[in-house]
């Protein structure tokens, strides 16, 4: 780990977890991720749990890259990054993250159907942290919804979260806009470059 809290430019292995709810494309995410992997030239694993389909339940992704990886599942407490898109999704999966593993979340919130019907309230912003805090301090919060909005496109959100951990990850932007640009329609890859771009530029902002 450097000072800012990256990781090496290549690591030999790297497990990483994204958490999210339906509709936020935890999904495309994940595959971005995979792909990317290989075209570096890593041996990639993959597993997936979906929640409801509808909007609020749980999307989990566990992807492992590596020079030989057997299984895709990242084992409790073996986690190097974990990306959220939602911040509370972030909590309830703190368990599988290593000690000082590195959080990147979304700074946004979509309270559960539970919280809608009155059966259970949302954590405060206090009550997460501390959560979190007692696994690790190298957490970066980030806007991914507002900066999307800005962009004029909120499904964006999820690109922006990927163009944040490309920067904390300390790597090039070429070989993720390749790939990102393999994934979307045609008529959706400028903004989605954007989307990266502004991604990339608030880390740097924030160190």
């Amino acid at each position: 780990m450097n000072a800012y809290g990256k990781l090496s430019n290549k690591p030999e292995n790297l497990n990483m977890l994204l958490v999210g709810v339906g509709g936020q494309g935890t999904i495309l995410a994940s595959n971005i991720l995979a792909e990317l992997g290989i075209k570096l030239g890593y041996d990639v694993k993959k597993a997936e749990v979906h929640g409801m389909s509808q909007r609020g339940g749980s999307v989990i992704s566990h992807l492992r890259w590596g020079l030989e990886v057997f299984s895709p599942i990242i084992a409790k407490g073996q986690a190097d990054v974990m990306v959220a898109f939602e911040k509370m999704e972030v909590a309830r999966y703190m368990g599988i993250l290593k000690p000082e593993g590195m959080v990147l979340s979304n700074n946004h919130a979509i309270p559960p159907i539970t919280v809608s019907t009155g059966a259970s309230s949302y954590p405060e912003d206090e009550l997460l942290q501390a959560k979190i805090s007692k696994i690790t301090q190298n957490v970066h919060w980030i806007d991914g919804l507002g900066i999307a909005e800005e962009l004029g496109n909120v499904r964006t959100a999820n690109v922006v979260l990927l163009g944040a951990l490309s920067s904390l990850l300390d790597m090039q932007s070429e070989p993720w806009l390749e790939v990102l640009a393999a994934r979307v329609p045609p008529k959706f890859i400028d903004i989605n470059r954007e989307a990266f771009a502004a991604g990339r530029k608030s880390i740097a902002l924030a160190v």
